[in-house]
């Protein structure tokens, strides 16, 4: 089914001379989703709030790290301002409005609330910003879906050294706590921690996010194994002191891209995306989800033996659970948060190292191989994230069979460019991943909700402002952060609106967006031209490929 839409687009595409042109039959594009389906879109602290020293919020670890070394960011940015939703946030609850979605994924600043990490100083400016953005969600009958933590440690805890100190465990627990007091009556939704492979292999393993360890094949193991012995205590907390007063729901949001076998035909391929999927998403996943608990047994063995084959002795670099503690973290989730954005071909590393990966490291005791060299698949703003929406459906249908069929929520899924409001690639982008979805739940994949990255253009972590994911444009350069629908932005409200995938729905810029069109630097019209223009040889390559039958 994915393919029909796929060539659909991709034919609108290459008739297409406005931008706002009818692509194929309207009749055979037409696809509903059921009326209960949750609809939302996302956010998170760093990302829009800036605000990062008013009142007395204390440092983060993206604070710290953007300050000290910009050349770290590709344009030598920070969060600093960004979109400036600490003082822009009714405008925020606004853009929701307009995207007729039920939800806003948005997260807390930890030391926003707490600026040292610690209960002892509790900021009451940080507090009542958070109560007021809720407040107004509520007003207007959306709900807010609260992610506690989504990587804005407190410096001053990663100088204990974050999460892989045991310490990060009760702290973690006072912040959740004090969170659920303040807004547990209002907030429904909750996610304890968001993306933990990126919070513990980014985070540590190697020199990429904040706090930027570089450090392959240790503290990423340590970090994981603390975060989820928090996430689980966390969840314990809620479900014996909240939850029944409350009336919410509390789960955790994992990631991966989903790993294509580079040669589907090959054995051995096909076995390393199945070990990608045990090391990427059962890290996290298998521990909460899989029947009998603790870590994929892949995981356990390869590390094990490549520790000793390395010297460690008999002891394993991946911490080893407690029977106590596996019965204790087990069944710790009311759903199953996933996010992605992109596909990778993937191989085995072999005995020889092919992929050259650190030893140790997270890469070579994965022993897998990723790569996006010779796909056909159209681009991006971003050069890790191809178009290939058949990976959404693998990887919900992957988690389906894995953990019996748990219902998930895609809690993001997007695509960037570099600027410009006629995002029709973006608009595509959400008919086929949304098309891939459908299939999946018409496959028996128990899909409850989906969440659009991003309400915003906004600070994209090591890519600074150079890659939009924004529904909305942001103007950086106005002093109050003016935001402009973009074409996707319309066009995602009418399906949140409809429950319906509409190919035909193809609007163009109104008078408003055409005025703010106008006033747009120069540099991003000359952005949005040339990601367009890279973006439709991509396509037209890939519709060959298509009608040729080789996909």
């Amino acid at each position: 089914m994915w393919q029909m839409f796929i060539k659909i687009a991709l034919l609108s595409l290459l008739i297409r001379c406005d931008g706002a042109s009818v692509p194929g039959n309207p009749t055979s594009s037409v696809r509903h989703f059921p009326n209960d389906f949750l609809w939302g879109v996302g956010s998170s602290s760093y990302q829009i709030e800036g605000g990062w020293n008013a009142d007395d919020k204390g440092e983060s670890i993206w604070d710290y790290l953007t300050h000290k070394n910009p050349e770290k960011i590709a344009d030598q940015s920070n969060g600093d301002i960004s979109s400036d939703s600490y003082h822009q946030w009714r405008r925020d609850v606004q853009m929701v409005r307009e995207l007729h979605v039920t939800s806003y994924r948005f997260s807390l600043s930890w030391p926003r609330i707490m600026p040292g990490g610690y209960m002892n100083h509790v900021s009451t400016a940080g507090i009542k910003y958070y109560s007021n953005l809720i407040d107004e969600l509520l007003r207007y009958n959306i709900t807010p879906m609260v992610t506690i933590y989504h990587w804005e440690l407190p410096q001053r805890l990663q100088e204990l050294g974050g999460w892989t100190n045991l310490e990060i465990i009760p702290v973690f627990k006072d912040f959740a706590r004090l969170v659920l007091e303040m807004y547990g009556d209002r907030v429904k939704i909750w996610t304890t921690i968001n993306e933990p492979w990126h919070v513990c292999e980014h985070g540590y393993g190697v020199d990429y996010m904040a706090p930027s360890y570089n450090f392959p094949g240790i503290p990423a193991y340590l970090c994981g194994h603390n975060l989820l012995k928090a996430h689980a205590d966390v969840v314990h907390m809620y479900r014996d002191e909240f939850q029944q007063r409350q009336g919410g729901r509390m789960g955790i949001t994992l990631d991966t891209s989903w790993p294509e076998p580079r040669d589907p035909d090959s054995a051995e391929d096909r076995e390393a995306s199945e070990r990608a999927m045990q090391f990427y998403v059962g890290w996290f996943a298998h521990p909460i989800f899989s029947r009998h608990g603790n870590y994929p047994k892949v995981m356990i063995e390869r590390i094990r033996n490549l520790s000793k084959q390395q010297g460690f002795g008999a002891r394993s670099r991946l911490p080893e659970f407690t029977t106590e503690e596996i019965h204790h973290i087990r069944g710790t989730s009311d759903f199953f948060g996933i996010n992605s954005y992109t596909s990778n071909l993937v191989s085995s590393n072999g005995h020889n190292n092919t992929g050259k990966f650190p030893i140790p490291s997270f890469n070579h005791d994965m022993g897998v191989v990723e790569s996006q060299a010779g796909v056909d698949w159209p681009g991006s703003g971003s050069v890790w994230l191809k178009v290939y929406p058949k990976g959404m459906y693998n990887l919900l249908m992957w988690i389906h069979r894995e953990y019996n069929g748990p219902e998930i929520i895609v809690t993001e899924n997007g695509v960037s460019d570099r600027g410009g409001l006629e995002d029709y690639a973006r608009v595509d982008y959400y008919n086929l991943y949304l098309s891939a979805v459908l299939d999946a739940m018409e496959d028996g994949a128990n899909v409850s909700g989906y969440i659009a990255w991003s309400l915003m253009d906004s600070y994209e972590w090591k890519a600074g402002y150079t890659e939009k994911f924004g529904l909305y444009h942001v103007d950086f350069s106005s002093p109050n952060r003016t935001r402009t629908p973009k074409i996707s932005a319309v066009v995602f409200a009418n399906i949140c609106k409809t429950n319906t995938l509409d190919w035909s729905y193809r609007p163009s810029l109104d008078e408003k967006q055409l005025v703010a069109a106008a006033r747009l630097p120069e540099e991003s019209l000359e952005e949005s031209a040339n990601s367009a223009g890279s973006l439709g040889w991509s396509l037209t390559l890939l519709l060959g490929v298509l009608l040729a039958g080789q996909v």
